[in-house]
């Protein structure tokens, strides 16, 4: 057998496999195959999306699963058996280990950068010397300095809290906490950016350590009733029977009408007071419910400072890291614990610092490595800039709001907006907005509407609700205020993040939502909140990075009225947007394809200070209060605030950017980036026609560059436009690509049939398919006519069984080679 002749699979299955399992890797429980390392990124080319390839390591070799510690990349027999390498080595790099093999069934080239098994960097060693799993972990060991002896390190990871594998940053996460308190780190932290896992990482940190008694009883804190309950329903269920949630206040025990599995560890005494049951080995609470009164105190006071081996505190940007800060006095008290900080923002600013408190991050997977891995929803923005927003409106001498207050005489603008001063046109034309995207999208697509406070989002709330009456009309919840001071609405809470309730559709919010709401169905977050904090802008942008396809949820929007998506700018932002659209004064809502059209213009950085709330005065705003907002707290108001009726305001401007499908912001048209984009794979036209030519099925060469961007949609739509009727794909490329003339499929269909007497060979029933097939292809397209299923559809069925159809032209492949014969004929354009 000649090995040159093997397919990769082959040479897998032959070879490299077989000298794994020789080597001692039990192939079941400490190899991976084809383990993902990315599901292919999301890129977005107007209404449509199209997913990139997905990468996978063709081995990944594990101690035990999910603590991976080499991985290897096969190729065929017909490359050397380094040429595998460094795509071996970039898998590794995000593995997070230290060890990257290449072999196409000859033998193995180990790259060994740390010299911890060989002398240099990279050895070539024949297949049976391949090194077992006891030799790597030993070599791991020393490469992350992990003394002997550490149970945790392990631990095998809990199988069944969560259907799917760990992804792999997950699996870095995890095992780097575990790995840095083996080595006696007790202050830790994890960037990790919403919508990557960051509750199912904590429940598998704190598993491996509870489970081998590295740390015996445990503490978990977030900042919302609603994350905890979650938490403890879901992920962190396999603790039953050893988890309580310590809540002074009872409460979150029922959801909804349905009832919470929920044990609470506090409980009144016959004198009220809050006791607590220490018999539990994993308690899951608030720093609110825990912090507060001195009742509430009390209750974190009895239990032993030492009590906690292990403090786990989710979102930890949100008060854990203040010096000053009330849910600092807990750590404090449980000092001698290891405490784990998990955020998607870490806070740096002259009064908090996360990096002073925990040191610098162990491990950090941001929005953008989630948005190019696939994980997460990639994003558009629409702009939406109003004239006097940007321009300022001073008040007439001695004028008066609706009130009869007389308005005090300076310049207002964006920044007094709905703080110091209400512009009822101002909130109508944003309503308006909103709804007239809704309606030319999906009136139905979940929408998170931020505000600037209560008073705000409840005038929203009604303007929507008049302006979607036959919304409203099927269900009254179609729009919803979900505001901390609003007990219905918090009960809506629920319902809206619940992928299989419609209803509410809205939600107009202010800073409830900001955090900790796993919205993955999402698709559309408006801005109508002056945001000055980056943490806080991109905890809000994480409400809609959730990816859900059996939804249909694979992208989202900004619709922004506020100029918070200048953040973009901001060095410290982390994952660009899609496309950036401003709408001008008459625009439609909805972007148009990407343009030149109208100006395009990068993002601007804000010179306005940051700051988490705005307690500036004057000019430049309301005086907002006095100190910072806290969980659960809602926007205060000014001491005084204008309201004003008949001001009218309109949208101005319009710019346009959108990201390339390797995440590059780009000012090209749409023309223009499918032009680049194919001539980065066929660099003339004779290389396209050899690969549409030579293809078995054009549907192959259609999807190979859906994968790169190219958005068929749109560009036929254009196309159509030009010709008067639908153009196939092959023109659209050929023409737009390469200058060719285009043809409509009718077009082709006639054409083919006027050169119909290369059929002439087949009988009269084979000829009268091929007709009708020629006919399909005129309605329908070429991807349709390839599919052998099309022969059981009308009007075949009138001709005949598809197996009668089939043997008409001898057998199968008869059949399969006059569709080559006709689909050559569609696409001969030389004159006949």
């Amino acid at each position: 057998m000649d090995k040159r002749s093997l397919t990769e699979t082959d040479i897998r299955t032959k070879y490299i496999t077989p000298a794994i399992i020789s080597a001692g890797w039990d192939i079941q429980t400490q190899v991976y195959e084809e383990f993902s390392v990315s599901d292919g990124r999301i890129v977005v080319r107007g209404r449509m999306h199209s997913r990139q390839a997905p990468r996978r390591a063709d081995y990944v070799l594990c101690y035990q699963k999910a603590k991976p510690i080499a991985v290897i990349e096969a190729k065929d027999n017909k490359h050397r058996v380094g040429d595998g390498m460094q795509q071996a080595m970039d898998y590794a790099e995000k593995l997070d280990v230290p060890f990257a093999i290449s072999s196409n069934g000859d033998s193995f080239l180990f790259r060994d950068p740390h010299g911890l098994i060989y002398p240099q960097v990279e050895t070539e060693i024949a297949l049976s010397e391949l090194p077992g799993p006891d030799t790597l972990w030993a070599a791991y060991c020393r490469w992350k300095d992990i003394p002997d002896g550490q149970a945790a390190m392990k631990q095998p990871y809990q199988e069944e809290a969560n259907s799917r594998m760990p992804r792999y940053y997950q699996m870095v996460a995890v095992n780097r906490t575990i790995e840095a308190i083996a080595r006696g780190q007790n202050r830790i932290l994890l960037v990790m950016a919403t919508g990557t896992g960051k509750t199912l990482t904590a429940f598998q940190i704190i598993w491996r350590l509870w489970k081998s008694k590295q740390k015996k009883r445990i503490l978990f804190l977030a900042d919302r009733n609603i994350l905890v309950d979650q938490t403890m329903n879901n992920d962190f269920k396999p603790f039953a029977g050893a988890m309580a949630k310590l809540s002074p206040r009872g409460g979150g025990m029922e959801r909804n009408g349905k009832k919470l599995d929920i044990e609470l560890a506090v409980k009144k005494d016959k004198d009220r007071v809050n006791k607590v049951d220490t018999s539990y080995e994993i308690y899951l609470g608030l720093y609110q419910a825990l912090s507060g009164t001195d009742e509430e105190r009390n209750v974190y006071k009895q239990f032993t400072p030492d009590f906690f081996d292990l403090i786990v505190i989710d979102e930890c940007h949100r008060g854990s890291a203040a010096e000053d800060s009330a849910w600092r006095a807990i750590l404090e008290y449980f000092d001698s614990a290891t405490h784990v900080g998990l955020t998607a923002t870490p806070k740096e600013t002259k009064e908090v610092s996360n990096i002073h408190y925990f040191g610098e991050p162990i491990y950090t997977y941001s929005l953008k490595q989630g948005i190019d891995d696939g994980y997460l929803a990639p994003y558009k923005v629409i702009r939406v800039d109003f004239d006097k927003d940007l321009q300022g409106w001073r008040p007439n001498k001695g004028q008066k709001d609706k009130s009869g207050q007389l308005i005090d005489d300076r310049i207002y603008n964006q920044r007094d907006f709905d703080k110091s001063i209400v512009m009822d046109q101002r909130t109508l034309l944003v309503a308006q907005t909103i709804t007239e995207y809704l309606r030319k999208t999906d009136p139905m697509q979940k929408t998170i509407v931020f505000c600037e406070n209560i008073d705000h989002a409840e005038r929203m709330r009604q303007l929507l609700v008049n302006l979607n009456p036959e919304q409203v009309a099927k269900n009254r919840k179609y729009v919803m205020r979900i505001t901390g001071d609003d007990k219905e609405g918090k009960a809506e809470l629920d319902h809206f993040i619940d992928p299989e309730e419609p209803y509410p559709v809205i939600a107009c919010t202010s800073k409830l939502m900001t955090t900790g709401v796993d919205a993955k169905t999402c698709k559309l977050v408006v801005l109508d909140q002056r945001i000055q904090s980056m943490t806080e802008f991109k905890q809000i942008i994480g409400r809609g990075t959730r990816i859900d396809e059996a939804y249909g949820k694979q992208w989202f929007t900004i619709l922004d009225f506020k100029k918070a998506t200048e953040l973009f700018a901001d060095e410290k932002f982390d994952g660009d947007p899609e496309q950036i659209y401003i709408p001008g004064n008459n625009d439609d809502i909805l972007p148009p394809d990407p343009t030149n059209e109208g100006g395009i213009e990068q993002p601007t950085g804000t010179n306005e200070p940051e700051g988490e709330y705005d307690t500036s005065s004057g000019n430049g705003g309301a005086d907002t209060g006095t100190g910072p907002w806290e969980p659960g707290d809602e926007p205060r108001e000014p001491k005084k605030k204008f309201r004003i009726g008949d001001v009218e305001f309109s949208i101005i401007d319009q710019r346009i950017q959108h990201l390339d499908s390797d995440g590059k912001l780009i000012t090209e048209n749409l023309t223009d980036f499918t032009r680049k984009s194919v001539q980065g794979h066929y660099a003339t036209l004779s290389d396209f026609l050899k690969r549409w030519n030579e293809a078995e099925r054009k549907q192959a060469v259609i999807d190979e560059l859906t994968a790169q961007g190219v958005s068929w949609d749109d560009l036929i739509d254009d196309l159509k436009g030009k010709l008067g009727d639908e153009p196939d794909p092959f023109d659209v490329i050929t023409h737009i690509v390469y200058g060719q003339p285009a043809l409509t499929r009718k077009q082709r269909a006639v054409q083919a049939k006027r050169r119909r007497n290369i059929f002439d060979r087949y009988s009269e029933q084979a000829q009268t398919v091929l007709d009708t097939l020629i006919d399909k292809y005129a309605d329908t397209g070429v991807q349709s006519i390839e599919d052998i299923k099309i022969l059981q559809l009308p009007p075949f069925d009138k001709l005949g069984t598809g197996m009668e159809l089939i043997n008409a032209f001898g057998d199968k492949s008869g059949y399969e080679q006059a569709l080559r014969e006709l689909e050559n004929t569609l696409y001969n354009d030389e004159a006949g």
